[in-house]
């Protein structure tokens, strides 16, 4: 699954080595991935208003712990788009929490070093438009997305605690305020509804360019907890459904096992299927890496695939829920304000979460900075999932 020239039949995925996050080497690595997939002129005029979606997990965190998507990363992409345009917005939705979060990320001084714009989405504000997807009718949407003439999507290679892996696909639901996305956690508690509506956002702001940061990518409880994995490489395409199905691939997963891919697959968004893309630049096979930690919730797809009576029980043994690693816990109270469900509580100098209300949406997990919450199973669940997880290896 391999070609050093477009092939026209098959949807291209371009595969780049990158090393580091040095610009002088990052510029003329994100131009080969560019130039493999049409060239970057075929995307952008010069006339054009350019929207580049980051991917800034609130609350911030400074870019060497791999929860946001590198600030030199996004400018090597900046460098590449001020050879043909002068009207760059780089951007996400963030909640400010304390501080300056895009101070504490970098983004702050690159963008003014860049000489380019740096706005929070809220800044902006959002609008409501009809959406018909399979789950959302209407929606509030980014206005600086709307008005833009070019969607850059820059997401990070991340597992993720609820969908599995978080890329091109996930990285839009950003455009929408934070306090509905909030919302719609408490609301889609099945992994199924859930991935449905993000693709339903997608649908409405589907980006002209996906380029990933895989350079470091993270492994395990993602998209905040998880461990810093080395995995040298950029991947761009005009599709983010299939740059997100070739990343599936390279962590050993298939379309079916990431829903975002699948569904959007599913409903014409994007190409979803591995036999229908060209990965070129560098070898898929060469690229494919079998020692990637998938997130506790992976077990959620297996199980899902199995069939009913016991499968209920089963389940709910299996499928993790928020624990609070106590001498980790700093009280600060982020899991507090994330919580949608309100089942995240302070007790004197510690988080607790109750399990009565708890809706396993891992939203406190998501922002949690200290590793003081993690996903964890009682023994009977976590000797199933090690007799999975052993069965996966196989």
């Amino acid at each position: 699954m391999s070609a050093e020239r477009l092939n026209p039949e098959r949807l291209p995925v371009a595969a780049v080595k990158a090393h580091n996050y040095n610009l002088e080497e990052l510029i003329p690595a994100v131009r080969k991935g560019l130039e493999l997939i049409g060239g970057l002129d075929t995307i952008v005029q010069p006339s054009s208003k350019v929207f580049i979606k980051i991917n800034h997990l609130s609350p911030p965190s400074p870019p060497e712990r791999g929860i946001v998507t590198h600030p030199v990363f996004t400018e090597a992409v900046i460098a590449l788009l001020k050879e043909i345009s002068a009207d760059i917005t780089v951007s996400d939705d963030i909640e400010e929490w304390e501080g300056n979060g895009f101070a504490v990320s970098a983004y702050r001084a690159m963008c003014a070093r860049q000489g380019v714009k740096l706005v929070n989405l809220r800044e902006g504000g959002f609008i409501e438009q009809p959406c018909g997807g399979k789950i959302l009718k209407n929606l509030y949407i980014s206005k600086i997305v709307r008005e833009a003439d070019v969607i850059i999507n820059l997401p990070k290679f991340k597992t993720h605690s609820l969908t599995v892996f978080t890329g091109g696909i996930k990285n839009m639901y950003g455009i929408i305020p934070a306090g509905l996305r909030r919302k719609f956690h408490g609301r889609y508690l099945r992994s199924e509804d859930f991935c449905r509506m993000l693709v339903d956002i997608y649908a409405m702001a589907k980006p002209q360019l996906t380029i990933i940061d895989a350079i470091m990518a993270m492994e395990g409880e993602g998209p905040g907890s998880g461990k810093m994995k080395d995995l040298g490489l950029i991947l761009a395409s005009r599709d983010a459904v299939a740059l997100d199905a070739v990343c599936g691939g390279i962590i050993g997963l298939q379309p079916v096992d990431i829903l975002t891919t699948r569904y959007a697959g599913e409903r014409g968004l994007g190409i979803s299927q591995l036999s229908s893309i060209d990965v070129i630049g560098e070898k898929f096979e060469d690229l494919v890496t079998k020692d990637f930690k998938l997130p506790a919730t992976f077990a959620r797809t297996a199980i899902n695939r199995a069939p009913r009576g016991p499968v209920k029980y089963i389940l709910e043994q299996i499928s993790p829920r928020p624990r609070v690693k106590k001498k980790n816990c700093t009280a600060c109270g982020k899991c507090v304000k994330a919580c949608p469900a309100g089942a995240a509580r302070m007790a004197g100098k510690t988080s607790v979460i109750d399990a009565k209300l708890c809706i396993r949406c891992m939203c406190c997990h998501e922002v949690c900075r200290y590793d003081a919450i993690y996903p964890g199973r009682p023994l009977f669940g976590a000797a199933i999932y090690g007799v999975l997880r052993a069965a996966r290896r196989m």
